[in-house]
């Protein structure tokens, strides 16, 4: 339960308790796309540094070194050395990112691989599944970045809202969102954020 410490206006300095630490908002994410910092800064020195949560791409763990390899080394955890909460976005960036490489239907996203042009899907339960397998402590719902500027039927058809199960057709987002969330509630015990 986040616990809000102090509030001035809409400004807010709060503590969010995860099972692998307490993250004091607001807070810098190292990114560790591949699990890594690039440069010459362990998992360890973050440690010394006082970082309080890493991010890690579900995206690019899943392609390169793949995501049933860290499972079975035990994890991001244990993968990295980082014994602090992770965060693994949910992919969706990669919508946004590599759109020459890729292609949307209401299901999911097929890429053409980056680095050897081989076909993945990747919808919501895909993202769920791959970021349960990183073993992630913050776990981000698949979504679709938008780009900047985006024609005014393409993102409202993104963001509208999706109460009706038979409206959901083509409001991509908040309909993965859902079905993340279902397919979440019993067999994950990482926290699952929605991007908003």
């Amino acid at each position: 339960m986040l616990k809000i410490l102090s509030q001035e206006k809409a400004a807010r300095r709060c503590e969010f308790p995860t099972v692998h630490g307490v993250i004091q908002t607001p807070a810098f994410m190292n990114v560790a796309t591949c699990g890594a910092i690039k440069g010459a800064v362990s998992a360890y020195d973050l440690k010394e540094l006082h970082c309080q949560v890493q991010l890690c791409n579900t995206y690019h763990l899943h392609v390169r070194p793949g995501d049933g390899l860290v499972k079975d080394l035990g994890g991001l955890h244990a993968f990295t050395g980082w014994q602090g909460p992770i965060l693994t976005d949910s992919g969706g960036f990669q919508v946004f990112s590599l759109a020459k490489l890729r292609q949307i239907k209401e299901e999911g996203v097929t890429f053409s691989c980056h680095i050897d042009g081989h076909r993945i899907f990747m919808g919501p339960e895909e993202s769920m599944r791959i970021q349960s397998n990183l073993g992630s402590t913050i776990a981000m719902a698949f979504d679709e970045c938008v780009e900047n500027p985006a024609e005014y039927h393409y993102a409202v058809l993104i963001v509208v809202d999706c109460t009706d199960e038979n409206l959901c057709v083509g409001i991509r987002i908040t309909c993965w969102s859902r079905y993340v969330i279902y397919d979440s509630l019993e067999e994950r015990s990482h926290i699952l954020s929605l991007i908003v």
